[in-house]
């Protein structure tokens, strides 16, 4: 890992944000919580070699379950993947485009996952792409996909990255620069519909499912999920790589025993060309 070559005292490293909130901060426990779901997942047959997820990004007691379903499919090539391409939403700090991070490595309580700092170099040089780790420090989205990758695969570097302002054709176009072969996976973290009744989002949900099944982001409207522009970029580029979506999982928080009253729907996609 190129990370792993830097000396110690050049090092950055991006320190947990919701270690203790949105999973546990014991390392023991979190790892037996991940392997619990991936347990309990539904693993799609070995024959689906997996390009891409679309997974969700809440407290694992609430979206732990979904998750897992998108990572299970991972099982067939999961000592194939070398490089995660995470994208997710800038929730708490505007972004101009796409934000980089400058760390070395994404630290969780299973300890450090390093950057795939040649790559970040390399999309440097697009002109909607620029570095804030302001934007990446308090961000959950990306940080909640590490515990699952770090139990699923063995030996990996990630290019985290969170969309702000950026059209869908951008990060299509970010995508298509860092496709590579079976060795990358795209990891797209975005949750569903927000804060709406239990059938308002039943419905809505499997709207936007259907619509990422088709392959048609001009069906996916803000309000449908949070990461819409990633998803989006994803979608388009998928057509152009002859990709194929299948939905795993859909549910809400309700499912999972939060609040009925409003609930944040879930939803966990596999990208394959089979």
């Amino acid at each position: 890992m190129i990370g792993s070559f830097l000396p110690e005292q050049s090092r950055r490293v991006r320190e947990p944000a919701v270690a203790g909130r949105f999973y546990p901060r014991n390392p023991v426990e979190l790892r037996a919580q991940v392997e619990s779901f991936l347990a309990s997942a539904l693993v799609p047959e070995p024959s689906i070699a997996p390009k891409a997820i679309i997974a969700p990004h809440a407290g694992y007691i609430y979206s732990g379950p979904v998750a897992a379903s998108a990572y299970a499919s991972l099982t067939s090539v999961r000592d194939t993947i070398k490089t995660v391409v995470l994208i997710g939403p800038a929730h708490f700090v505007p972004v101009r485009g796409v934000a980089l991070a400058s760390t070395s490595a994404f630290e969780t309580p299973l300890g450090p996952v390093d950057v795939d700092l040649e790559a970040s170099a390399k999309l440097r040089s697009l002109p909607f792409v620029s570095v804030s780790d302001d934007a990446h420090r308090p961000e959950h989205c990306l940080e909640v996909q590490l515990p699952f990758l770090q139990v699923m695969l063995s030996d990996f570097r990630i290019l985290p990255l969170v969309v702000g302002d950026a059209t869908d054709e951008q990060v299509a176009r970010l995508l298509d620069s860092v496709w590579g072969g079976p060795e990358t996976l795209l990891v797209i973290s975005s949750d569903l519909s927000h804060y709406l009744d239990p059938l308002s989002t039943a419905r809505l949900d499997r709207a936007t499912a259907e619509a990422i099944e088709a392959g048609s982001p001009e069906r996916i409207e803000n309000q449908q999920a949070c990461g819409r522009v990633a998803i989006a970029g994803l979608l388009i580029a998928a057509r152009r790589h002859n990709l194929h979506a299948r939905t795993l999982d859909l549910r809400h928080s309700g499912d999972a025993g939060g609040p009925r009253d409003w609930v944040v729907g879930y939803g966990a996609f596999v990208f394959s060309s089979g």
